[in-house]
């Protein structure tokens, strides 16, 4: 997943240390790249074998749900692998049994993908985390089970670089990377697959074989379809991806330092609540068309807003205040009248004077990073459960959509402060890449929206899922429940999977899910399916469908 927008309420001071083991690097072969070499052996020590757990293992219990504790499996067997060979293992001995299999990354999944009825084995690569640098490839190799704080400790602790990854310290790179991947430095570098070079993934091909196959976005890579598939089409699709190599498209030369982007030196964070003692039904309506009207009109590629990003968390009025946070780059000469334009802009006829908000807190990039991305009780509660629906938006929300999110958000439906709708901010430099250079299609978006509810007690669970669901159904009531494809949204974001876009009651506008998550692009994705996973063995509630289903 990208950003855990949750994790935004409270800014603390909690601090995640992660470390990263080196590993050396696979190579790609020179003549079409579509073996990998023997997969690298841990410098220290024994490397750690497959792992294979089963119900009687006291490991199990941790090793069946993910981050959204109302998605529990029961499978026979979860393989924990420690390398690409024992992915392959873990898969062929699946393959011969004729089992079902799902693939977990950092287990942040919101829906069912992973754990489902239909599961019988699980490959999970949490312990695969390893980040290094490869100088035959000029890129950075990340195994696939790596946490994104993990990756942006170990890229610029070791270089001084990064990616354009999510805030949420916990997600796991190879279901993030693989739907696209966005974040705070979005705007100023674009998404996290438009720094995506190649790919390592375990495919099984129409006679059951099971092979590792590599690919990279070079124009003459015989297996470039496949990185495409990956670079936003979402996990799970056409095999297990190992690792990734990132590589920026106009790096230079040969100085690790110079093949990824530089983040800021440090950055201004501003976080504004505003009580909702004090935000009537007027007033919060002013805050979305300030919101909508602005971004329309400041998320060109070459805006001088690229560098300002961040996110508002509307949520419930139980939670006693909304909150817009703001991040821009401190090293900018006018950095702070650019955040005081923004936020006198934005907060016009809300009842808040911008003259009289603190000062903004300045912190090095990483530090900043780790404080908004690791600061959330409800985050990092272990029992948390959640119901999560996803919109584009080419421009701001209409009058009636915003009486529709202000009427929820006061409802006495539920009284729980972790029930919010979150506008992220994308644009800038987002939009400079074309819908079908990656497989990201919604390129022209100036504000994603999550509509999303948290709790811990399952007796919780209707009341939740009625107010979150009803919510976004009613927002989209116009265009049959969901976010169509038209000069105003553009459709949903694979990140956050809704696996109701599949269900005539629902989606009434006709639009199948697949334009939804993937529009234009989703036919050349069957393609990249057909090649790629013949049998259709790799696949969810959400996968891409082999050509004519």
């Amino acid at each position: 997943m990208s950003v855990d927008p949750s994790r935004r309420r409270v800014l603390g001071a909690a601090a995640l240390t992660a470390t990263a083991a080196v590993v050396a690097p696979a190579v790609l072969t020179p003549a079409g790249r579509a073996e990998a070499a023997a997969p690298a052996v841990r410098p220290q020590g024994e490397p750690r074998r497959l792992a294979t757990v089963t119900p009687d293992d006291p490991r199990y219990e941790e090793l069946v749900t993910g981050v959204n504790q109302r998605w529990v499996g029961t499978p026979g067997q979860v393989y924990v692998p420690g390398s690409t060979a024992d992915v392959v293992t873990a898969v062929r001995e699946t393959v011969r049994a004729g089992r079902r299999l799902s693939i977990r990354s950092g287990g942040h999944c919101l829906a069912d993908l992973v754990f489902n009825a239909e599961v019988e084995s699980v490959v999970d690569l949490s312990t695969m985390t390893a980040v290094s640098y490869d100088p035959t490839l000029r890129a950075f190799e990340v195994e696939a089970g790596a946490t994104l704080l993990n990756v942006y400790d170990a890229l610029y602790k070791g270089w001084g670089v990064t990616i354009p990854g999510g805030l949420c310290y916990s997600v796991g790179i190879g279901g993030h990377v693989s739907g696209g991947g966005f974040g705070l430095l979005s705007r100023s570098h674009g998404l996290t697959v438009d720094h995506l070079y190649g790919i390592e993934v375990v495919v099984v091909d129409a006679q059951g074989e099971v092979r590792v196959v590599t690919a990279t976005r070079e124009a003459d890579d015989p297996n470039r379809d496949l990185w495409w598939g990956y670079s936003g089409g979402g996990g799970g699709n056409f095999g297990v991806i190992t690792r990734y190599w990132f590589r920026s498209p106009d790096a230079t030369g040969t100085d690790p330092g110079r093949q990824l982007v530089t983040p800021p030196e440090a950055v201004l964070i501003s976080a504004v609540r505003i009580p909702w003692t004090t935000l009537t039904e007027d007033r919060f309506a002013a805050l979305l068309r300030n919101t909508g009207a602005w971004f329309e009109a400041n998320s060109a590629p070459d805006s001088r807003y690229t560098a300002l990003s961040g996110s508002f968390s509307l949520t419930h009025r139980s939670s006693g205040s909304v909150t817009v946070v703001t991040q821009i780059d401190a090293g900018l000469p006018d950095a702070v009248q650019l955040l005081d334009s923004y936020l006198t802009a934005i907060l016009d006829g809300v009842g808040v004077d911008p003259a009289a908000l603190p000062a903004p807190l300045r912190l090095p990039w990483l530090r900043a990073t780790r404080y908004l991305g690791t600061a959330s009780a409800i985050g990092d509660n272990p029992a948390v459960r959640s119901d999560n629906h996803s919109a584009y938006l080419l421009k701001g929300f209409t009058e009636e959509q915003a009486a529709v999110v202000y009427r929820y958000l006061t409802s006495d439906q539920i009284s729980n402060p972790n029930a919010m709708v979150v506008i992220n901010l994308v644009g800038g430099r987002i939009g400079a890449v074309a819908p079908q250079d990656t497989a990201v299609a919604q390129r022209a978006a100036v504000l994603k929206v999550l509509y999303q509810s948290l709790w811990t007690d399952p007796a919780d669970d209707d009341a939740n899922t009625a107010w979150a669901t009803g919510l976004y159904r009613e927002v989209y009531a116009g265009t049959g429940g969901v976010p169509v494809p038209d000069g105003r949204t553009d459709g949903c974001y694979i990140n956050y999977p809704d696996t109701a876009l599949d269900g005539a009651a629902s989606n009434t506008s006709g639009i199948p899910w697949s334009v939804l998550y993937h529009g234009v692009n989703y036919p050349r994705l069957q393609q990249v399916k057909a090649r790629w996973d013949p049998t259709d063995f790799f696949r969810h509630p959400l996968s891409v469908r082999l050509p004519g289903q």
